[in-house]
């Protein structure tokens, strides 16, 4: 029998799979094996540079199960090809880079690009083989234990200044919708109530599921949603805002809420911030089947959507004359609840409860409350420049309740007030020095 060429032996080898190249990858990054460098070209995955034909013989071993084995084929062109064909990167050698070094910037971004989707998963080599999907691992709970505190509807109304069936209608607004809109006077407890929906929902403390950010006129659709931003060495990047990465951990966990909070909703650009958003919040176009593709995004890369289970609330200031109101289509995909001040039994029984003499406790709400009226008569201000209750919720142990009160009225009230009148100043000072008296 004739002898069979080389080249003929190399063609009969088997065929590598992808997963046996993942699985030699993350035995290498698992161990910090060193391999031997490459000459002229690198496998680059997640931004490190592997040896190719090094890569491959490690992988054919691991799956013929022979610590001896050679790798059949040649380093460059026929090493390179097959491992392209099972979808790697094979790039010609940086010499500022040695095999397996720090990440690289261009990769690094482009798989930060793939990553901020939340389409098919993609893998990684520095995982365990657990059999799921490299994506769902990223996502999923420490192994350390942890039980976040439950939270009961009971524990709910003893420390929210809102009635039950209050508290009802604005669940039913966030579930019906899956976004919903806190709006009110200042002070009135608008973030306070926004964590305890969200933990509701929950039915913990759980902050490993709820994400809080706050707009401001700073804030812009490449920190919310995806844009370009530079690393230490000045070069700029593709990186996913606090949306997409939100979206991943909620879509990897289908059977669970989670909640984005957004405070001062108002102080942004908000059709600016949101983009897509507008469309994507709806609760009849989330899911793959509403995807859209982002400005930024590669072509070659999924397009995004939001998650069912990913839910929204935000915060709306209604005091702030700076800021323009939002627009209806913004509007339009909202449940809007509206939060009053409440000077009524409800702060009386919590101050009480913190030690404060009832005969100033009554004072207090006796005045603040012809305060409100005051303001919401003043056809220049009305009912959204009413102060809230939350100024004097945290009476100090250590301190009689007499001075603090003067001194939440004036350096906290009469400022505010001041502001409220500022072409009449007159107004202000006689409405301070009647809370005062």
């Amino acid at each position: 029998m004739p002898a069979v060429p080389p080249d003929s032996a190399a063609a009969a080898a088997p065929l590598l799979t992808r997963e046996q190249v993942l699985r030699a990858l993350r035995q290498v990054a698992r161990e910090g094996r060193p391999l031997p460098p490459g000459t002229v070209y690198e496998l680059v995955y997640r931004g490190r540079r592997y040896p190719p034909r090094a890569v491959a013989e490690l992988a054919y071993r691991l799956a013929t199960g022979n610590p001896a084995a050679h790798w059949p084929r040649a380093a460059g062109a026929p090493t390179n090809a097959l491992l392209e064909s099972l979808d790697f990167t094979i790039s010609t050698k940086r010499p500022v880079l040695t095999s397996g070094s720090g990440p690289d910037g261009e990769e690094t971004a482009r798989q930060q690009a793939e990553d901020l989707y939340t389409g098919l998963p993609k893998e990684d080599p520095e995982a365990p083989v657990t059999g799921r999907p490299a994506s769902a691992t990223q996502a999923a709970e420490p192994t350390a234990p942890y039980a976040p505190p439950a939270y009961s509807r009971a524990e709910a109304l003893a420390e929210l200044f809102i009635d039950e069936p209050s508290l009802d209608a604005a669940l039913a607004g966030l579930t019906r919708r899956r976004n919903l809109l806190l709006q009110g006077p200042p002070g009135t407890g608008k973030t306070f109530l926004a964590r305890r929906l969200a933990w509701l929902l929950l039915g913990a403390q759980d902050e490993r599921r709820v994400e809080l950010v706050q707009f401001h006129p700073s804030y812009g659709y490449e920190d919310f949603m995806l844009g370009f931003r530079p690393d230490a060495e000045g070069r700029f990047h593709l990186v996913p805002g606090v949306l997409p990465l939100l979206c991943q951990r909620a879509a990897a966990d289908p059977a669970r809420p989670y909640f984005l909070l957004i405070d001062e909703v108002n102080r942004g650009n908000v059709p600016r911030i949101f983009g897509e958003l507008l469309l994507l919040l709806e609760a009849d176009k989330r899911g793959p089947a509403h995807a859209l593709r982002l400005p930024y995004a590669p072509p070659e890369m999924p397009r995004f959507f939001v998650p069912d289970n990913l839910y929204v609330i935000g915060t709306l200031n209604l005091a702030d004359r700076s800021l323009a109101p939002l627009d209806y289509a913004l509007r339009r995909r909202f449940a809007f609840v509206q939060l009053q001040p409440q000077f009524g039994e409800r702060l009386r029984v919590h101050l009480a409860a913190q030690g404060v003499p009832a005969p100033l406790i009554e004072r207090l709400c006796r005045r603040m409350t012809a305060l409100n009226q005051t303001i919401a008569d003043d056809p220049e201000l009305g009912p959204d420049f009413e102060i809230g209750h939350s100024y004097f919720c945290q009476p100090p142990k250590n301190e009689p309740a007499e001075a603090w009160l003067r001194l939440v009225l004036e350096q906290e009230i009469g400022p505010l007030l001041a502001d409220y009148w500022r072409e009449q100043p007159a107004i202000a000072a006689a409405q301070l020095r009647k809370l005062l008296a």
